[in-house]
């Protein structure tokens, strides 16, 4: 039997991912646009995630160290309320659904999580948080299709569902021509957002 070989690199990210439920509701949205668009290459409907920070290609030996900050950070607060909402289009060729609730929450969150992966000596470009669901590409010279199918679903507004985990993501994207596929590395729900020692109820005054 062959042992599998593990790559020297990969590419890592750290998302929030909406609830099934949630997911339905906009891939029921998409139903049309999944025929008329057939030759869009849609991102699996499992794969979807909201990204929070995005760390790029990190020697697979580094990602360890993520977990206990990631862990500890997600286990102190509350989890977001989120919805799904709304849709665009990035470069004429990225096809997206837009996030809105708790969105304060969640800059703070990413921000959180950010500074997480820094104190971990773990260098990365910071980019801005752009909140949003990636859905699907456009070929390349395909500079319409993708807009097409966002004004189709443009006053679609899901349901709101609580975060329940933080994920750190491991991708192959760029790795041949495949499609890309995500997997979790680890996963950590999210706690009541107050300190332990409120949470034990302790002893009242007599």
């Amino acid at each position: 039997m062959n042992e599998q070989i593990q790559p020297a690199t990969v590419r890592v990210f750290i998302a929030l991912a909406p609830p099934d439920h949630a997911k339905e509701e906009l891939a029921r949205e998409l139903h049309l646009a999944y025929g008329t668009h057939s030759h869009m290459r849609w991102n699996r409907i499992e794969d979807w995630h909201i990204t929070l920070a995005f760390l790029g290609e990190l020697p697979t030996e580094t990602v360890p160290v993520l977990r206990r900050p990631l862990a500890a950070l997600a286990a102190g607060r509350r989890p977001p309320r989120l919805t799904l909402c709304g849709s665009g289009v990035f470069d004429d060729r990225v096809l997206w659904s837009g996030v809105d609730g708790d969105l304060d929450e969640l800059h703070l969150l990413a921000a959180d999580v950010r500074s997480a992966v820094k104190s971990c000596g773990i260098a990365f470009e910071d980019r801005p948080l752009r909140p949003h669901l990636t859905l699907a590409r456009a070929r390349r010279g395909d500079r319409s299709s993708a807009a097409e199918i966002a004004e189709g679903f443009s006053g679609f507004t899901g349901r709101r569902w609580p975060a329940e985990r933080l994920h750190l993501v491991g991708s192959n994207a760029g790795r041949g021509s495949g499609p890309i596929h995500y997997r979790d590395i680890d996963a950590w729900a999210f706690g009541s957002g107050e300190p332990p020692s409120s949470r034990t109820g302790g002893s009242g005054s007599g």
